[in-house]
């Protein structure tokens, strides 16, 4: 078994910490986690939040790392060498194909959002939102989706950041990237949260976060569990891997658990900051906090547009959203990137723009959706939102039950002994526990939730 991978190693242990976490922190985090908790009872989301991260999130980072570490090859060749090493069917690397192909698809739509928010940071830079109200931020938003060339611009501006970054490797590029991104994505979220504190409704979004409100939850306990559990996985990045190709340039002596616990909870952190950091500033203005997607691009401009030294803070919220889409999107991009090197034998810069030119044309057919192109559907879905919807709800999940099935029940005990290096003692039979039961378990029960199929037999 090779010691490290071709394509580099973390220098340090940090390293992979920042990177991991900057994979795992994303859009989402900014907007959907602080909602969800506001929406489903506050303090009593976030408890069961927490809950669902030690016993699905955790263990299926673990077990996504050990797998990446143990191969040390891009995920498909990963899951070729450790079917060979397990005795199993070369079936299983299919877990590898549909990793990369979901990253593949996620990032050809994600660069487009993505675009949107590079598009806001000069708007708001340059006193855009002044004085808008509802209808007025309605189409601004409105006249960027609506502009193709606009759309293409910012896309293409975007994919060309990630290329950049991916094409100089890991120590040059993906270490050195995250390095100064991610401490410089808290210290803006810092920022915000103090100026929210000191300019907007501080109380009423800890009350809103926090406060835990037991009848609200029990009132919805069915939805609020199976949604903190989809946060639990989706939050973390997991089952697109890009865990697995950054755990392949984990050092040996690193502890896979700790670690994890680590990046999970600074992911957690991430998304309560963005909560303190938003809703003091949407209360303070009387709008609408369950706005998902829209609260970013509609509602908040408002707000920024109305308080002293909005023109400057809505920049440096755009700013911030456009480090956490970058971070995110360069571990979406590394697995096929890693492929191409060891299979075609590319260059890392030939590898880097062929797969990152892949995506941007098809990044072009997924902003065109949302103009040009919006009367063609595909099951009544256009190419942006079929494609958010099948990695979402398909092909995420799935490959989260298949890495926990593969790892808890196909992996044999004496290999990930060996690869956890946690001993026979408790965190290990705990870890074995919740990675053969309760994780695929509940990921597949996510699956379902999504696809409607507990409502259709009366389970939600």
């Amino acid at each position: 078994m090779a010691v490290t991978s071709i394509h580099g190693m973390w220098s340090t242990r940090l390293a992979f910490i920042l990177a991991a976490s900057g994979s795992a922190v994303g859009l989402g985090n900014i907007w959907r986690f602080p909602y969800a908790a506001g929406e489903y009872g506050g303090g009593a989301f976030v408890l069961v939040y927490l809950i669902c991260v030690a016993a699905i999130g955790i263990p299926i980072m673990m077990a996504e790392i050990m797998l990446g570490r143990r191969g040390r090859q891009s995920p498909i060749n990963t899951m070729r060498t450790l079917t060979a090493q397990e005795g199993r069917a070369g079936s299983w690397q299919v877990v590898g194909w549909m990793g990369i192909v979901t990253a593949f698809l996620i990032l050809s739509f994600y660069s487009v959002i993505a675009g949107w928010a590079l598009a806001y940071v000069f708007r708001a830079a340059a006193g855009a939102f002044n004085g808008i109200d509802g209808v007025a931020a309605g189409e601004i938003f409105a006249s960027l989706v609506g502009d193709a060339e606009r759309l293409l611009a910012w896309h293409t501006i975007f994919m060309a950041m990630v290329v950049l970054v991916v094409s100089r490797g890991v120590a040059s590029g993906l270490e050195k990237a995250v390095r100064y991104l991610m401490p410089a994505l808290f210290v803006l979220l810092v920022v915000m949260v103090i100026y929210a504190a000191s300019a907007g409704d501080f109380a009423g979004a800890i009350d809103y976060l926090f406060a835990p409100d037991f009848e609200k939850f029990k009132g919805h306990a069915g939805e609020a569990i199976l949604s903190a559990m989809g946060q639990a996985f989706f939050s973390l990045s997991l089952g697109m891997g890009a865990i697995m190709i950054y755990g392949s340039y984990l050092g040996r002596d690193a502890s896979i658990a700790r670690n994890s616990v680590i990046v999970a909870s600074m992911d957690t952190l991430v998304a309560l900051l963005a909560g303190l950091a938003i809703f003091p500033v949407v209360f303070a203005n009387g709008l609408a906090p369950d706005s998902g997607p829209g609260l970013i691009f509609q509602t908040l401009p408002i707000a920024f547009g109305e308080m002293p030294g909005g023109q400057l803070f809505g920049a440096l919220f755009f700013v911030l959203l456009v480090f956490a889409a970058w971070t995110s999107a360069i571990s979406l991009l590394e697995p096929l990137v890693a492929w191409l090197v060891e299979n075609l034998s590319f260059s890392r810069v030939r590898a880097s723009i062929l797969a990152g030119l892949t995506v941007w044309l098809l990044g072009i057919a997924c902003l065109l959706s949302l103009n040009e192109w919006s009367g063609f559907t595909v099951f009544g879905k256009g190419i942006l939102d079929l494609f958010d919807f099948l990695t979402a709800n398909i092909l995420l999940p799935l490959g989260g039950i298949l890495i926990a099935i593969f790892a808890g029940w196909k992996m044999a005990r004496a290999s990930s002994l060996d690869e956890l290096r946690l001993g026979e003692g408790l965190v290990y039979r705990a870890w074995r526990m919740l990675i053969r039961y309760v994780a695929p378990t509940a990921v597949m029960l996510v699956m379902l939730n999504a696809l409607g199929i507990l409502k259709l037999i009366g389970l939600d």
